[in-house]
């Protein structure tokens, strides 16, 4: 198939499967993806697409890039999967975020419920040249945590802990709608 990650889900939705799944599980990822960055994840979003279709649905990544310690991220994910079938967090659909540190024995480390951090912003573009005269443009290293206190992804993977967040779809900022409606209404039409 060609698409997003979220492409995928739907069409296997709506398409594929004979029968509705219990639940809908993506990656393991290579890197994390905590903070801002669910945001800009096909993960994350293959993942939300699901939950959308009223499934339970769980993203998995491993913390850092490189597969040194695969095989212990997919225990993990195993464990949380049986226990989300067996033992369901919630009587309604869920939508979780796990990350899981990349080490051997992430299997025997604990499991936090977090809420996300936040990053600064990414590293200026580098711009370079390839060997055919063409620019490319890359962008920037991830920026350093910015809010990574206690009860966040962050703070969880660097104290050495599999972060389990629990995701909503919905990106409104409720407390500001008041003001802008006065604000719009203040002013007549754009």
């Amino acid at each position: 198939m060609n698409g997003t990650p979220s492409d995928c889900v739907h069409v296997a939705l709506t398409g594929l499967f004979l029968e509705r799944p219990d639940l809908v599980v993506s990656g393991i990822n290579q890197g994390a993806n905590m903070g801002d960055d669910t945001l800009y994840s096909g993960t994350v979003a293959a993942a939300m697409e699901g939950f959308l279709f009223g499934i339970p649905s769980i993203a998995f990544s491993q913390v850092d890039k490189g597969w040194g310690h695969l095989d212990a991220a997919a225990r993990v994910a195993r464990q949380v999967i049986d226990r989300a079938l067996s033992e369901p967090p919630s009587s309604r659909p869920f939508l979780l975020n796990v990350n899981i540190p990349n080490r051997a024995d992430a299997d025997q480390i604990p499991l936090q419920i977090t809420r996300l951090g936040r990053r600064h912003a990414s590293e200026p573009v580098i711009r370079q040249t390839n060997p055919r005269g063409d620019t490319m443009y890359w962008i920037g290293p991830s920026g350093d945590a910015r809010e990574a206190g206690e009860g966040t992804d962050f703070h969880a993977v660097a104290q050495g802990c599999v972060s389990v967040t629990p995701l909503q779809v919905d990106l409104t900022d409720h407390a500001s709608l008041p003001g802008f409606r006065t604000w719009l209404s203040a002013g007549g039409k754009l």
